[in-house]
């Protein structure tokens, strides 16, 4: 059993979801987002975008491996400083925009 952990932008919620669904069924331990704030349309104040950073790091470092949510190839800021923080680690990375073709087909909420 591998834990995991997702990372990408908050905008592509649908996207997590099936992700985390198809990657659990796998076998998997999969941690992700408590919430969508793009999605959502929910606001966070600076304080909050700390500590989520902070959070999520430690999820990072929890994790065997990190599955990066890259719809259409897009990878933002955030992102890009996680996945270098887990490189820096030495946590393998996979690509939802290399997997998605067996993602979607095994997810079970599409």
């Amino acid at each position: 059993m591998k834990v995991i952990t997702l990372c990408g932008s908050t905008k592509f919620k649908k996207e997590f979801r099936m992700a985390e669904a198809t990657l659990t069924l796998q076998g998997n331990i999969v941690l992700s987002l408590g919430f969508f704030e793009q999605s959502e349309g929910i606001t966070i104040t600076q304080e909050q975008v700390k500590l989520f950073k902070e959070m999520h790091y430690k999820k990072i470092d929890m994790a065997d491996e990190i599955f990066v949510v890259d719809e259409k190839g897009y990878i933002g800021e955030s992102t890009a400083s996680e996945i270098e923080y887990a490189r820096k680690n030495g946590k393998p990375i996979r690509y939802w925009s290399e997997e998605k073709e067996v993602i979607e087909e095994n997810c079970p909420l599409v």
